[in-house]
């Protein structure tokens, strides 16, 4: 079985496959305070819970955007299942060009998570990653990873109202019955939903006339689930896109 972990800024992903079979998912939350003793814990417990054995890992793989704790899960991965966990990055073979300026900008988690929409969708296709941050990836036809936007995620602005003003007060992120807001909380409901939902439109109709042709349009990521049905132009919510990529990069990279 196959072990994989995104490690991404506000949840890391937890993933096991039998083939390409996903058996199981969990998310726990990012701490760059914990101790890899800490996330081990967590992590047996998990397996315990669902009847995981331990001893049948026989590989794993690590996608990081935090990078203290990206040593933190290689010598998880050492104590707990005696492996060397593959680590995306340079080294590693994707079979897809990054056109990026300087590809090693390029988070892993995009590139991974690029691999996995192209191999289900072909190109050219544009990725939403509602995540910490919203990013916005694009494939050409030939498979080739052009580059994309990222905007702050809508966690980020609605933390932005509470932190950078006065009198507005942290609320929840949920559609409101309506646009016209009667109340502070429910006025604030309704920009930052119905604004999101704008700002994903545009980005999404601004890449997809640069890539020229009929697009597909996929989504992942934490607040995907309720926002992307209401975006017409995304035909399909991909959970567990990113986990998907890292057993596609494994497979590519086994030999080595």
């Amino acid at each position: 079985m196959l072990l994989a972990f995104d490690i991404g800024n506000t949840t890391i992903a937890v993933g096991v496959f039998r083939g390409k079979k996903l058996l199981k998912d969990w998310r726990i939350k990012t701490d760059k305070e914990k101790t890899g003793d800490e996330y081990s814990i967590v992590l047996l417990s998990l397996f315990q819970r669902e009847g995981i054995p331990s001893d049948k890992i026989e590989a794993a793989i690590i996608s990081s955007v935090v990078p203290p704790l990206t040593p933190v899960f290689q010598d998880l991965s050492l104590d707990l299942f005696g492996l060397e966990a593959l680590v995306v990055g340079p080294g590693l073979k994707t079979g897809m060009p990054i056109l990026y300026e300087n590809p090693l900008e390029v988070g892993a988690d995009r590139v991974v998570a690029a691999l996995a929409a192209y191999g289900k969708y072909g190109g050219p296709c544009i990725i939403v990653d509602f995540g910490t941050a919203t990013t916005f990836d694009a494939i050409s036809a030939k498979g080739e990873y052009l580059g994309g936007a990222i905007a702050p995620g809508i966690q980020i602005s609605a933390e932005a109202l509470y932190l950078k003003t006065a009198k507005l007060p942290r609320i929840e992120i949920r559609k409101p019955r309506r646009a016209i807001g009667r109340t502070t909380v429910s006025s604030m409901q309704s920009g930052l939903y119905f604004g999101y939902i704008g700002l994903v439109s545009n980005i999404i109709a601004q890449v997809g006339k640069e890539l020229g042709k009929e697009v597909r349009v996929v989504s992942t990521g934490g607040f995907g689930g309720p926002l992307t049905p209401e975006v017409p132009a995304i035909e399909a919510y991909e959970p567990h896109l990113v986990l998907d990529g890292l057993r596609i990069l494994y497979e590519k990279n086994k030999a080595g």
